[in-house]
């Protein structure tokens, strides 16, 4: 009887264990989706920000043709001319930093799509961990319920002694 009660808390404990590491798992996950929803809309953020580079190098490689024709055009342009290269020397400069930064907004956003697989693995492993454990509480349950029934069994005969 005792080792039946024992057996009983044990089974418990081992209930409430694995109730409790599945709730920690779940808190994870749900942490893990945020930190995924941040990182999608860091990703779109990025997108929008690149789209604008994009956008300010046409202007700029427009600007460039635009200065180009006008030294064209003669030596009485030569102190607009002047002008006009020193604004290409700047737009070829931020053009050249809109490159390293679109490198290195590329390269983020491809670790970025490295820690958002590595981040589902984890979700998925902690998933099928915690139905490993709702698996092992539900047959766990269900030898609870077997023994009582034995346990039942065993007390209704010796009462019918």
């Amino acid at each position: 009887m005792d080792r039946i009660k024992e057996k009983l808390n044990s089974l418990r404990a081992e209930a409430d264990a694995a109730l409790e590491r599945a709730e920690v798992a779940e808190a994870k996950n749900k942490e893990l989706e945020q930190d995924n929803m941040a990182k999608e809309q860091e990703i779109s953020s990025l997108q929008h920000k690149l789209s604008v580079l994009e956008s300010d190098l046409d202007s700029a490689e427009s600007k460039l043709s635009e200065a180009k024709v006008g030294k064209e055009e003669g030596e009485s342009a030569k102190s607009n001319v002047d002008i006009l290269q020193r604004r290409i020397d700047m737009l070829e400069e931020q053009l050249d930093e809109t490159d390293k930064n679109l490198k290195d907004v590329t390269e983020r956003l491809r670790q970025t799509d490295v820690r958002a697989e590595q981040l589902e693995r984890q979700v998925q492993s902690a998933e099928q961990e915690r139905d490993q454990w709702e698996q092992k509480y539900e047959e766990a349950q269900e030898k609870y319920q077997e023994s009582k029934r034995e346990l039942d069994e065993v007390v209704q005969q010796m009462e019918s002694l």
